[in-house]
């Protein structure tokens, strides 16, 4: 593998940036868009090569000392070794660049929505065991890095990460979900083999004894062993939002709850208006927004979520939020939805859902994206009926690449 002089021009979704070698296009790994750096060359494609920095010849003022141990070996962050500042607003150009190069429209942004604290931020956390360690895997590999502790997780999970370390020594392979609200909760899926010789009853009441709240162990082709409580509680803007460990809820619980307050001032005023909620969730955006709206229809395929999205309207005395359990593709988007949110996996909308939103046309639109490509693609198919009227980050994953936003639209005519 070669090792060659370039220097780094800009930054490029996943963690890299982007140089050039002889008028080809360079993703470098490790490097701040500014730096000239010595790459060494790990793969050549047709159209662009791959490649890692192995030293620094000019160094970017915001180039930092990564703060966790594991970094560069553990897959879990790729930009621990720049300053929050700079991670922010490499994530709103990629932002940005995506939107123009997609829709062809040019889009300034709106304030981010930034993180008060980019480390112990995270009140879940799903860390792989496998023959004896316990952590996360590698960059691309299914190799496990073995960790005592997370730097982005919160102080809480820590500590119940590591009086789970010890209860698991015989457990070969599977992995543990732990989260923490009104309490510790564990969820481990492994299988029979991985257990074999184990009384995993008597592993799920240790659990408990260690002081976790609840506990659930998955294995295939056997009934699920449920120990205490089996769903935790949260704070949700004045109200008490239940999660179960099946269901999907925002980590970063602190940033949650400014884009919940967010989403409600931006789409004031509420009263009088039928709202939808597609991949509600547990009712996230839905049960706060029933607190003004006339009518909130949520729509979630994972039943769990359902129960609990019932759960959480019946427990805050709320009677005008439905929730119906349903794949998105398959719900009706009537045309008496004055406003739609929504909050889709990486994918984004099917070309299904998209056809459905033009057919009914709600007044407005809440796009919450975890994927600035897919929404780029889905914002060009709905402006034919819309425009943009805002869209910005949202930084819920310090230290990753990953990026998420809020795009909120408004019907054209």
């Amino acid at each position: 593998m070669s090792v060659v002089t370039i220097k780094a021009e800009s930054p490029a979704y996943g963690g890299r940036s982007i140089g050039k070698l002889n008028g080809k296009i360079v993703m470098i790994k490790g490097a701040i868009p500014g730096e000239v750096v010595k790459v060494r060359i790990e793969e050549d494609k047709k159209d662009y090569s791959l490649g890692t920095a192995v030293s620094l010849d000019v160094v970017s003022p915001q180039r930092c000392v990564p703060e966790c141990i594991y970094f560069g070996a553990c897959g879990g962050c790729q930009l621990q070794f720049m300053t929050h500042e700079l991670q922010v607003s490499i994530k709103e150009k990629i932002l940005t660049d995506c939107i123009k190069r997609i829709t062809k429209i040019d889009t300034e942004l709106s304030p981010s929505v930034v993180s008060s604290s980019p480390w112990n931020y995270r009140l879940r956390g799903q860390f792989k065991i496998s023959h004896g360690k316990i952590g996360f895997y590698r960059e691309k590999s299914r190799d496990v890095v073995d960790i005592n502790a997370c730097p982005l997780m919160t102080q809480e999970i820590n500590v119940a990460f590591a009086k789970a370390r010890a209860l698991l020594g015989k457990v070969s392979t599977g992995e543990i979900h732990i989260s923490f609200g009104s309490g510790a909760f564990a969820l481990l899926k492994t299988s029979q083999a991985a257990v074999e010789g184990i009384d995993m009853n008597k592993l799920a009441r240790t659990f408990l004894d260690s002081g976790f709240s609840g506990t659930i162990i998955e294995m295939a082709g056997r009934k699920a062993i449920r120990l205490g409580k089996q769903f935790m509680t949260l704070d949700l803007d004045t109200l008490k939002y239940t999660i179960s460990q099946s269901s999907f809820f925002q980590s970063n619980w602190q940033m949650n709850l400014a884009v919940v307050s967010l989403l409600k001032k931006a789409l004031q005023p509420l009263q009088g208006q039928k709202i939808m909620d597609l991949f509600s969730g547990a009712g996230n955006f839905s049960i706060p927004l029933a607190l003004d709206a006339c009518e909130v229809v949520a729509i979630e395929e994972n039943a769990d979520a359902v129960r609990d999205g019932r759960r959480n309207a019946e427990i805050n005395g709320i009677s005008n939020c439905v929730f119906i359990n349903s794949a998105v593709d398959s719900a009706a988007i009537t045309e008496d939805i004055d406003i739609l949110a929504m909050d889709p996996p990486r994918p984004g909308l099917t070309d299904k859902v998209i056809q459905k939103i033009l057919g009914a046309l709600p007044l407005r639109i809440a796009y919450v994206s975890c994927n600035p490509s897919t929404l780029a693609r889905d914002l060009k198919k709905m402006l034919v009926r819309y425009e943009i009227e805002s869209v910005r980050l949202i930084d819920f994953f310090p230290q990753t690449y990953h990026i998420e936003s809020l795009a909120l639209l408004r019907r054209t005519s």
